[in-house]
């Protein structure tokens, strides 16, 4: 009886052993890339979208593209 039940505890780790090897790997998304750009003014470096453009120009703040400006 003691073998059998042993049997049984090695085939149900067997078995979530293999379950767990055989998933797939997730699939994370990578959140999308996007561009850095330099603040004209003291040279932060911030995403574009963050950023106040004039023109080429990229500005980290209202301020700073004021000063830019002048």
């Amino acid at each position: 009886m003691k073998f059998l039940l042993l049997l049984a505890l090695f085939g149900v780790l067997w078995w979530m052993w293999t379950k767990r090897a055989a998933s797939p790997p997730s699939t994370r998304r990578e959140p999308p890339t996007e561009k850095m750009v330099a603040c004209a003014h003291c040279g932060l470096l911030m995403p574009e979208s963050d950023s106040i453009a004039d023109g080429e120009r990229h500005y980290c703040s209202e301020a700073h593209r004021r000063a830019g400006a002048a």
